[in-house]
């Protein structure tokens, strides 16, 4: 849903760094007053402090701007969709590297199929950006960062809860932004726009469940399964994206792209598959 949300801001001609500075600094709010209701604020430990500004500044401050910028400047969702869904391929070989991580073949084949299926589901026909080249190397920038944000993540779950890394992630990421949002995110700033229904709702749908919710899950997600295998799951973006589009009737769905969903599917459940010894 992001993607819908976040097209429709652009398409509303606001700043990009007006919008990603105030859905992540609502987020980091969000995520202080949960944490401190339920008394679980806990404070960073002071080796692990590089750690956490070296994962706000992979992720939301490289990741977001450089995704959004290559969305616009490319012009094809489908092919920022495609860069997007390499994610598993990168972050299988840092998961092994880093993280001694076990991957079979089976889950090979299980990656290479969610990636042929996402190929079936995304391929459409679309005119791409005059300056599209350099929306794929933001792409891919933003594919690196959010290895590098997975590898680091996963070093922190022993020592903290996933609300309280994403918490931190976000508020320290938010204080990265913020002389952006002062530069770029004020053009053409006016009360009567900015902060009109139609603008606050995508944003704080992007804060609350995106930012704040998704965000959590992920973060649990790659304590729990590793970051080659949680990667997978981010390569379904597109197909996902893809069947929402559907429901809401933005889009049709072949039978090309049906299959591609059932195949990328299948990937993912032989991705995530593992034999057990006796």
């Amino acid at each position: 849903m992001s993607y819908i949300w976040t097209d429709k801001l652009i398409a509303l001609g606001i700043p990009i760094f007006y919008f990603v500075f105030v859905r992540i600094l609502l987020a980091g709010i969000i995520l202080f007053l949960f944490n401190t209701a339920y008394a679980r604020i806990k404070r960073i430990q002071r080796q692990d402090w590089p750690k956490f500004l070296l994962l706000a500044f992979f992720e939301p401050f490289i990741y977001f701007i450089c995704e959004t910028y290559g969305l616009k400047l490319t012009g094809s969702p489908t092919l920022s969709a495609m860069v997007i869904a390499t994610i598993p391929i990168f972050s299988i070989g840092a998961g092994i590297i880093f993280f001694k991580e076990k991957v079979s073949f089976i889950n090979i084949i299980g990656v290479l199929a969610t990636l042929i299926g996402i190929v079936m589901v995304a391929m459409a026909k679309g005119e791409l950006g005059e300056n599209f080249i350099w929306g794929v190397v933001l792409l891919l920038i933003a594919v690196v960062s959010e290895v590098g944000h997975a590898s680091i993540t996963k070093s922190l779950s022993g020592n903290y809860s996933s609300q309280i890394i994403v918490m931190y992630q976000f508020l320290i990421g938010s204080v990265y932004l913020l002389p952006m949002f002062l530069w770029k995110g004020l053009d053409g700033f006016s009360i009567e726009t900015h902060f009109s229904p139609e603008v606050w709702y995508p944003i704080i749908c992007l804060a609350v469940l995106c930012s704040s919710l998704a965000f959590s899950l992920w973060v649990s997600t790659i304590k729990n399964l590793g970051v080659a295998k949680s990667s997978i799951f981010s390569a379904l973006i597109p197909v996902a994206a893809a069947i929402i589009a559907w429901i809401l009737g933005h889009e049709l769905l072949n039978s090309r792209q049906w299959t591609g969903i059932i195949i990328s599917s299948l990937g993912v459940i032989l991705s995530q598959y593992t034999i057990k010894k006796r």
